[in-house]
Protein backbone atom coordinates (compact mmCIF):
# COMPACT_ATOMS: atom_id res chain seq x y z
CA UNK A 1 0.00 0.00 0.00
CA UNK A 2 1.08 3.36 -0.84
CA UNK A 3 -0.52 6.67 1.03
CA UNK A 4 -0.15 10.08 0.02
CA UNK A 5 -0.55 12.79 2.98
CA UNK A 6 -1.16 16.16 3.15
CA UNK A 7 -1.59 18.69 6.06
CA UNK A 8 -2.29 22.77 6.76
CA UNK A 9 -0.38 24.54 9.00
CA UNK A 10 -3.30 23.34 11.58
CA UNK A 11 -2.35 19.95 11.01
CA UNK A 12 1.64 19.61 10.86
CA UNK A 13 2.20 18.53 14.03
CA UNK A 14 -0.23 15.72 13.77
CA UNK A 15 1.07 14.81 10.05
CA UNK A 16 4.41 14.23 11.52
CA UNK A 17 3.08 12.00 14.21
CA UNK A 18 1.20 10.03 11.37
CA UNK A 19 4.43 9.47 9.72
CA UNK A 20 5.85 7.76 12.07
CA UNK A 21 3.10 5.26 12.31
CA UNK A 22 3.11 4.80 8.71
CA UNK A 23 6.95 3.93 9.05
CA UNK A 24 6.45 1.25 11.84
CA UNK A 25 3.47 0.06 9.73
CA UNK A 26 6.46 -0.30 6.96
CA UNK A 27 3.64 1.45 4.92
CA UNK A 28 5.60 3.59 1.74
CA UNK A 29 4.17 7.37 1.75
CA UNK A 30 4.33 10.49 -0.27
CA UNK A 31 4.37 13.37 1.90
CA UNK A 32 3.02 16.81 0.10
CA UNK A 33 3.33 19.09 2.77
CA UNK A 34 3.30 21.59 4.32
CA UNK A 35 5.84 21.86 5.98
CA UNK A 36 6.02 24.90 8.35
CA UNK A 37 3.29 26.08 11.40
CA UNK A 38 2.80 29.63 9.24
CA UNK A 39 -0.57 29.90 7.62
CA UNK A 40 -1.27 28.21 4.33
CA UNK A 41 -4.15 27.44 2.27
CA UNK A 42 -5.83 23.61 2.93
CA UNK A 43 -7.03 23.22 -0.62
CA UNK A 44 -3.51 23.40 -1.90
CA UNK A 45 -2.71 20.52 0.58
CA UNK A 46 -5.75 18.43 -0.07
CA UNK A 47 -5.95 18.74 -3.98
CA UNK A 48 -2.75 16.76 -4.89
CA UNK A 49 -3.26 14.34 -1.90
CA UNK A 50 -6.60 13.16 -3.47
CA UNK A 51 -5.20 13.69 -7.36
CA UNK A 52 -2.38 10.92 -6.53
CA UNK A 53 -5.50 8.64 -4.87
CA UNK A 54 -7.48 9.29 -7.45
CA UNK A 55 -5.10 8.47 -10.28
CA UNK A 56 -3.61 5.40 -8.12
CA UNK A 57 -0.34 6.83 -7.65
CA UNK A 58 -1.71 6.26 -3.99
CA UNK A 59 -3.95 3.87 -2.96
CA UNK A 60 -4.96 5.71 0.20
CA UNK A 61 -4.51 8.99 1.50
CA UNK A 62 -4.41 10.77 4.59
CA UNK A 63 -5.61 14.96 5.15
CA UNK A 64 -5.11 16.54 8.52
CA UNK A 65 -5.88 20.54 9.45
CA UNK A 66 -7.29 21.62 12.44
CA UNK A 67 -10.74 20.86 12.50
CA UNK A 68 -10.76 17.92 9.12
CA UNK A 69 -13.63 19.76 7.76
CA UNK A 70 -11.75 21.93 5.37
CA UNK A 71 -9.57 18.96 4.25
CA UNK A 72 -12.58 16.61 3.41
CA UNK A 73 -15.09 19.43 1.82
CA UNK A 74 -11.64 19.99 -0.86
CA UNK A 75 -10.76 16.15 -1.17
CA UNK A 76 -14.20 15.09 -1.86
CA UNK A 77 -14.41 17.71 -5.07
CA UNK A 78 -11.98 15.34 -6.96
CA UNK A 79 -13.98 12.80 -8.98
CA UNK A 80 -13.29 9.13 -7.30
CA UNK A 81 -13.06 10.46 -4.10
CA UNK A 82 -14.51 9.44 -0.85
CA UNK A 83 -12.96 11.18 2.27
CA UNK A 84 -14.44 10.80 5.33
CA UNK A 85 -13.71 13.36 8.12
CA UNK A 86 -13.08 10.89 11.37
CA UNK A 87 -12.74 11.60 15.11
CA UNK A 88 -13.50 7.91 16.91
CA UNK A 89 -12.46 4.42 15.89
CA UNK A 90 -15.89 3.17 15.30
CA UNK A 91 -15.97 5.60 12.06
CA UNK A 92 -12.98 4.74 11.22
CA UNK A 93 -13.56 0.97 11.02
CA UNK A 94 -17.01 1.54 9.57
CA UNK A 95 -16.12 3.98 6.46
CA UNK A 96 -13.23 1.54 5.37
CA UNK A 97 -15.88 -1.36 5.62
CA UNK A 98 -18.91 0.34 4.72
CA UNK A 99 -18.13 3.12 2.65
CA UNK A 100 -14.77 1.86 1.28
CA UNK A 101 -13.46 5.69 1.96
CA UNK A 102 -10.24 6.00 0.30
CA UNK A 103 -9.16 9.50 2.12
CA UNK A 104 -8.62 9.98 5.79
CA UNK A 105 -9.37 13.43 7.33
CA UNK A 106 -9.01 14.70 10.64
CA UNK A 107 -8.43 17.94 12.92
CA UNK A 108 -5.15 18.30 15.10
CA UNK A 109 -7.50 21.06 17.43
CA UNK A 110 -10.44 18.43 17.22
CA UNK A 111 -8.22 15.26 18.51
CA UNK A 112 -4.72 14.07 20.58
CA UNK A 113 -2.11 12.46 18.46
CA UNK A 114 -3.12 9.14 20.97
CA UNK A 115 -6.45 9.07 19.46
CA UNK A 116 -5.81 10.28 16.18
CA UNK A 117 -2.63 7.38 15.65
CA UNK A 118 -5.42 5.13 16.97
CA UNK A 119 -7.61 6.01 13.94
CA UNK A 120 -5.31 5.77 11.50
CA UNK A 121 -4.26 2.26 12.55
CA UNK A 122 -7.85 1.23 12.16
CA UNK A 123 -8.41 2.69 9.04
CA UNK A 124 -5.11 1.58 7.19
CA UNK A 125 -5.90 -1.72 8.11
CA UNK A 126 -9.61 -2.33 8.03
CA UNK A 127 -10.59 -4.09 3.92
CA UNK A 128 -13.41 -2.48 2.20
CA UNK A 129 -16.47 -5.52 2.84
CA UNK A 130 -18.11 -5.57 -0.28
CA UNK A 131 -21.43 -7.34 -0.58
CA UNK A 132 -24.18 -5.53 0.65
CA UNK A 133 -22.44 -1.98 0.81
CA UNK A 134 -20.89 -1.99 -2.80
CA UNK A 135 -24.43 -1.39 -4.46
CA UNK A 136 -24.21 1.93 -2.04
CA UNK A 137 -20.81 2.97 -2.77
CA UNK A 138 -21.85 2.64 -6.97
CA UNK A 139 -24.90 5.24 -6.02
CA UNK A 140 -21.79 7.67 -5.00
CA UNK A 141 -19.78 6.94 -7.67
CA UNK A 142 -22.85 7.66 -10.29
CA UNK A 143 -23.38 10.71 -8.39
CA UNK A 144 -20.61 12.25 -9.74
CA UNK A 145 -21.81 11.72 -13.87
Amino acid sequence: MKVAIGADHGGYHLKEEIKGLLDELNISFEDVGCDCTDSVDYPDYASPVAEKVASGEADRGILICGTGIGMSIAANKVKGIRCALVHDLFSAKATRAHNDSNVLAMGERVIGPGLALEIAKVWLTTDYEGGRHANRVQKITDLEG
